[in-house]
């Protein structure tokens, strides 16, 4: 395993769950009596991650006197954005603590099963630049879809709200360093969607690594209250 940093995106408003957790940012909202942000990092280590940047915005000092410069065997940085940077935005600003040639990018509402150094592997094997772990679903509805051939992403598309199946995009992906911030906008905000990998699509290869480990978005209140349940039995402690 050869991606020792991870980035997870911590700084959003979380404003479909505010109804539910008011009073917190979305990566402390407590699921099983535990901070949602607890258990990605959990994971993070059991992979031999050696360092994470929590990108923070929305509260972003509650975050920071919570988690402080460590968890287990990880060193914890901050990237603390004083303006609306949008996702790509929040790479770029991000990648900027980074030392390592791939890093490991996670969002910080949900999470994804997968075996991550098989992750890289794949990475690896088509020398990728931008490689992104995605799932099929029965319904897509929620959801942005890619199109991919033999493993190669052809097409993203906007979600559509129709409840039809679909290969999604899971929020994990794993990132030449040097690559994006050599290709991405020179603006400090931007879209990593319309303004990186729809823009660059045919100019790189960038890839779908498929699995079906389980998922979940804890960004709505539904699949937040079933995340109570679910993580009594998370298994990466």
């Amino acid at each position: 395993m050869q991606v020792k940093e991870a980035i997870i995106l911590a700084g959003g408003l979380g404003t479909r769950l505010q109804s539910t957790v008011p009073d917190l940012p979305k990566p402390l909202a407590p699921v099983a009596g535990k901070p949602f942000l607890e258990y990605l990092l959990k994971y993070l280590n059991h992979y031999g991650f050696t360092k994470v940047i929590l990108s923070v915005g929305y509260m972003a000092d509650m975050i920071k006197n919570h988690f402080g410069d460590s968890y287990q065997n990880l060193k914890i940085k901050y990237a603390e954005e004083k303006t609306k940077l949008g996702t790509g935005g929040a790479i770029k600003f991000a990648l900027h603590q980074c030392e390592s040639d791939h890093v490991l990018i996670l969002n910080g509402d949900s999470f994804f099963d997968i075996n991550l150094q098989d992750f890289y592997f794949f990475h690896s094997h088509y020398s990728g630049m931008f490689s992104i772990a995605t799932r099929w679903v029965d319904n897509s509805s929620r959801y942005g879809t890619i199109e991919s051939i033999e493993d190669e992403i052809v097409s993203f598309r906007e979600k559509t709200c129709v409840n039809i199946p679909g290969l999604i995009n899971c929020g994990v992906y794993i990132v030449d360093h040097h690559f994006f911030l050599d290709n991405c906008p020179s603006s400090d905000s931007f879209s990593l969607e319309t303004e990186f990998l729809n823009k660059h699509i045919y100019d790189f290869g960038f890839f779908a690594y498929t699995e079906n480990g389980y998922f979940i978005d804890i960004g709505i209140p539904e699949d937040y209250d079933r995340a109570q349940h679910e993580f009594e039995r998370f298994k990466y402690q």
